[in-house]
């Protein structure tokens, strides 16, 4: 792939380096909205495909190694045209090995998708958009690809870490970042909030809501630590600042432990659904 950025270039070479990292961060954990609970962030975002008793085609937009389109895969309720699409070969290589071979995987970049104008009915996206380079444009290919009134659903970051842990983390990282952890920006600003979005999404689409998604876990710091080094900032550290926030940041979280051995910790996401205009 031609002219990438290097968040892309760095993003390129960490999924090389660990396949399948995002679905093994939160495929495990449960998921809980105001409204329901759910096996995983993932398995919420397949419940935002509708059941059809015709055929429908669903994108998963970075699918990675495919863990979200196995879901669907496995679901027996409507038939799926499936479709997924990243940007990275390792991923797509993982995903190609778990997933049956109807499901069609291309390499490409969200910007330019190769699919024809109005043959998708749903995109779905997991912890991808807000990292995404010219974000009004994977939007607008976004639009391009959906029939009217197709949807999107996609969950995108919200809070890394919560509660106590979260301010524990920051105030340790913070410091050892500033002085060891060049500045990379990922994505747009605006994706952050919910206001954002509906300025990114009001152009295209109609129906936009959000709702917060709370993941639950309650890991041992080491387990903790462990799940960390998965995100991008920490793995983008050199040994020794990063052996320096490990051991830090272990030391502070240990008098959260619960008699168990346990800390009380998760992630705060947030759904995003909208219909095309």
């Amino acid at each position: 792939m031609e002219n990438l950025s290097p968040a892309e270039q760095y993003l390129q070479d960490a999924h090389r380096r660990l396949p399948g990292v995002t679905s093994a961060m939160f495929g495990a954990l449960p998921a809980r909205t105001r409204h329901a609970q759910y096996a995983s962030s993932y398995a919420l975002l397949a419940s935002c495909v509708p059941t059809a008793a015709t055929a429908q085609t669903v994108l998963d937009l970075a699918c990675g190694d495919g863990y979200l389109l196995k879901l669907l895969a496995e679901r027996r309720r409507s038939p799926l045209r499936l479709v997924g699409v990243d940007m990275s070969q390792s991923e797509l290589d993982a995903a190609s090995a778990a997933l049956p071979g109807d499901v069609t995987l291309l390499n490409e970049r969200a910007q330019t998708l190769s699919l024809g104008t109005g043959s998708v009915d749903v995109v779905i996206s997991h912890m991808a958009l807000m990292l995404m380079r010219d974000i009004e444009q994977v939007l607008s290919e976004i639009r391009r690809v959906l029939r009217p009134r197709g949807r999107l659903a996609a969950i995108v970051g919200r809070s890394f870490l919560q509660g106590e842990v979260r301010e524990i983390f920051m105030e340790v990282f913070r410091p050892i970042a500033r002085e060891h952890l060049s500045h990379l920006p990922f994505g747009d600003r605006r994706t952050s909030t919910e206001d954002g979005w509906i300025e990114l999404l009001g152009r295209e689409f109609q129906n936009i809501e959000f709702e917060d998604v709370e993941i639950e876990w309650a890991p041992s710091p080491d387990e903790l630590w462990n799940s960390l080094l998965g995100t991008y900032d920490i793995d983008r550290m050199a040994e020794a600042p990063r052996e320096r926030l490990r051991a830090a940041l272990l030391q502070r979280l240990s008098r959260l432990q619960q008699s168990d051995g346990t800390i009380r910790a998760g992630w705060g996401l947030r759904l995003i659904t909208a219909q095309a205009a």
